[in-house]
């Protein structure tokens, strides 16, 4: 007799809900460092912020799009700006870029697909979720808002400095910093060479 082993499925736990960061078809996901509040190692204010690396590359990488696309056309929203995609779906952007003549600013969340989004680094905890790996969410995540209607997905890793380059109808593709991105009409992001200008060693 063959015995087949399965493939045990993670614990998912019960998170509360000021420590939710997004939520994903349905699954709650939380900040990284949660499991630290939860047993009073750490308070919540200090797992929510982002780091300075993180902090200033959404601040250049944001005012470096805003300066050079047309703004009479597009919006630039950042501070990690909610998306409702849907009903078992709420995610967060570091950085994105919307079409103005098709959103309406409110107290809720975008429900409008942005052109464009920018992520740096990973802020959800794996622990408790169901995913294996920053990898996963990292892919279902960027599937689930080409899937919405995002044309392009730029995920900045810092600890690896590569960046991906993810659109809906080409081979997702892994680049250096020092790689030229196309990202909107006349817009190149070359992100070391954009360090270099601002002196920020990397």
């Amino acid at each position: 007799m063959v015995v087949i082993a399965t493939k045990r499925r993670p614990k998912i736990l019960k998170i509360p809900a000021h420590l939710v960061y997004e939520e994903l078809d349905g699954q709650v996901l939380p900040y990284r460092g949660y499991l630290e509040v939860l047993s009073e190692k750490k308070t919540f204010e200090e797992i929510k912020g982002s780091s300075s690396l993180q902090a200033v590359l959404v601040y250049l990488i944001g005012l470096y799009i805003g300066v050079r696309i047309n703004r009479k056309k597009y919006l630039v929203a950042s501070n990690e700006s909610g998306l409702h995609v849907n009903s078992e779906s709420n995610l967060a952007n570091d950085i994105a870029v919307f079409e103005k003549e098709k959103i309406t600013l409110t107290d809720k969340y975008f429900d409008v697909a942005p052109k464009i989004v920018v992520e740096v680094d990973i802020k959800i905890a794996l622990e408790g979720t169901g995913l294996t790996s920053d990898l996963e969410y990292m892919l279902n995540k960027s599937q689930k808002m080409l899937d919405f209607g995002v044309e392009k997905v730029i995920w900045i890793t810092t600890q690896t400095k590569k960046i991906f380059v993810i659109t809906p109808n080409a081979p997702w593709y892994l680049v250096n910093y020092d790689e030229n991105i196309p990202l909107l009409d006349d817009c190149i992001l070359n992100l070391a060479q954009l360090l270099r200008d601002e002196e920020i060693e990397y």
